[in-house]
């Protein structure tokens, strides 16, 4: 397995034009469409299967497999949702890769849509990220004046339709259900399961919701082939990926690499922890997966080890955090995100992520007892696997890891009055002039 960088969805990003079609194609941009559409749809289904291209989003679900899902012959229209909702904390690869190529995406919902007879697609997207929606609006824009988007595509007798949808900024609807309910004009909130999107998802229709990443990564698959991007990664974690790297490290921002890589590899092409500095914990995912220490550093980031460990790869934001970070703040600023952006639609969710958050608050001001540490531990249990969706796992996660690695920092907080740590000196102009 290689460690070294592989740019495939960031190849590009420098170039002044990358986000426009001449630019896009000036790569091999749209080759990968023209052979997609000479071959069968339940061909591109097994290449997607072949490839072992798993979900990008968090959950790690294998790619072709849900497509495979979807009923064929069913005398129902079909659709593909893009999930464009990022908004966790930490998570900051889709925005960058929509803004940088747009275009690798729209290729890629043709491809997929066109694999599971989809004829019309969507991508929900954050409406706050006004920037990405224009620059979207655009590249769909030109990839319908290019004959890449409408009827009879390239000539192949295949028609699509790609609509943007700027959502109205829940972190909830990040989940797919909430995702359709809110793009079906209803409040975003998760559904029962079953029946599953693939049966009846976006109007009560056979639907495939996929991440960003994930379909922007078919173009790649179908031009190279399964072959060369099962190659990548290990044995049950395949191809690449984009790891987005933020918080107190030397060069912050996105590493494409293989899956396997480790924090270490990455943090020493990144530069390492701020100069004079040391890390003292970790997400390997975003906010909503448990934290982990420099005991970590050479776990390899696929999702089976990153389990083994204790944690999740989820979207692979890698948060570094130095020894000059209090970790009760920082999991106070998670509950408190946690807790408002709770639906309100179930009450484990809804009551515990506000109690949490409560208790929580407590502890950093330093009033806190040995009691409420027993307490959040004990809430997080009752909580555990009983939500709606995994909103309250979410909180769940970076509580219970922090209580197991810095249980005695929780108690030097009420020893001491208050947090022993100057907020001033975790920021990231603290010691410059």
């Amino acid at each position: 397995m290689t460690t070294t960088l592989t740019p495939v969805l960031t190849r590009g990003w420098d170039e002044a034009d990358s986000f426009t079609l001449a630019g896009y194609q000036r790569g091999g941009g749209y080759r990968a469409l023209r052979k997609a559409l000479a071959m069968p749809p339940d061909d591109l289904v097994q290449m997607g299967k072949d490839s072992g291209l798993r979900g990008r989003g968090g959950a790690g679900f294998p790619a072709g497999m849900k497509w495979a899902f979807i009923p064929q012959g069913d005398g129902k229209p079909h659709y593909l949702v893009v999930n464009a909702d990022e908004s966790e904390p930490g998570t900051c690869k889709d925005v960058p890769l929509m803004m940088a190529n747009p275009h690798v995406l729209i290729e890629g919902i043709v491809i997929s849509s066109y694999a599971i007879r989809a004829n019309h697609a969507f991508i929900y997207v954050r409406g706050e990220v006004l920037h990405v929606v224009r620059r979207l609006q655009d590249a769909v824009r030109e990839a319908y004046e290019a004959g890449f988007l409408g009827s009879d595509i390239l000539g192949s007798g295949f028609d699509m339709e790609l609509t943007v949808h700027a959502g109205a900024g829940a972190y909830i609807c990040g989940e797919e259900t909430a995702l359709l309910d809110s793009l079906e004009g209803y409040r975003g909130q998760p559904r029962l399961k079953p029946p599953f999107p693939a049966v009846a998802g976006l109007y009560a229709c056979p639907t495939v919701v996929n991440n960003v990443e994930t379909i922007a990564s078919v173009p790649g698959i179908i031009d190279r082939g399964a072959d060369w991007f099962a190659d990548m990664g290990t044995e049950k974690s395949k191809g690449h990926g984009i790891f987005s790297l933020s918080g107190h490290v030397t060069r912050p921002g996105q590493y494409e690499a293989p899956l396997g890589i480790t924090l270490r590899e990455l943090l020493e092409m990144a530069g390492g922890v701020r100069k004079g500095h040391r890390l003292k914990f970790w997400t390997p995912g975003g906010s909503s997966t448990p934290i982990l220490t420099d005991e970590h550093l050479d776990v390899p980031l696929d999702y089976e080890s990153v389990g083994a460990a204790g944690s999740m790869l989820g979207t692979r934001a890698l948060q570094i955090f130095d020894e000059t970070t209090c970790v009760v703040r920082a999991v106070l600023r998670w509950s408190e995100f946690y807790a408002h952006e709770s639906c309100g639609k179930c009450t484990p969710c809804r009551e515990g992520t506000f109690w949490l958050k409560q208790i929580v608050a407590r502890l950093e001001k330093g009033d806190g007892t040995e009691e409420d540490i027993e307490r959040i531990v004990e809430i997080s249990k009752n909580m555990f696997g009983r939500s709606f969706c995994a909103l309250g796992d979410s909180l769940i996660s970076p509580i219970g890891s922090s209580v197991k690695y810095f249980r005695d920092e929780y108690i030097q907080h009420f020893e001491h009055g208050g947090c022993p740590f100057d907020p001033a000196a975790s920021t990231l102009w603290a010691g410059q002039e």
